[in-house]
């Protein structure tokens, strides 16, 4: 297996930032282009855990936009040529508690997708 296939690795890095872009400006078509449509797609997210993709869209309508953030540290790994993880560091404006995404991709016939993600904060230490 090849990790890092630089053409794959590219292509994951742009689906990865057209998800962020999408995610800022609240742009739910896109944002559900780039998650699996499937019952086994997953996101547990700071205070939610939805299960499939009817979940993640019906909480992204109910929602009202994402939370403004600043990315961090980001690592993308592409193993062989049709898997990647992301994994990020952001910032939330308003708040010095750092935040974690991961996200699990797989190259469909359609394109990349996000197939599983987690969005979490730090805690506060109390």
């Amino acid at each position: 297996m090849i990790i890092d296939d630089p053409a794959t690795l590219a292509e994951v890095i742009a689906a990865f930032h057209e998800y962020e872009r999408a995610l800022m400006a609240d742009d739910i078509p896109a944002m559900d282009r780039l998650f699996h449509a499937a019952p086994t797609t997953v996101r547990y997210g700071v205070g939610e855990v939805l299960y499939g993709i009817d979940a993640i869209r019906a909480f992204r309508k109910g929602r009202g936009g994402s939370p403004r953030r600043r990315l961090g540290q980001v690592v993308i790994t592409a193993y062989g040529r049709d898997m990647a993880t992301a994994n990020a560091e952001f910032l939330r404006e308003g708040s010095d508690r750092r935040g974690r995404q991961s996200q699990t991709w797989v190259r469909f016939p359609d394109g990349w997708k996000v197939v599983a993600a987690h969005v979490s904060l730090e805690g506060t230490g109390s």
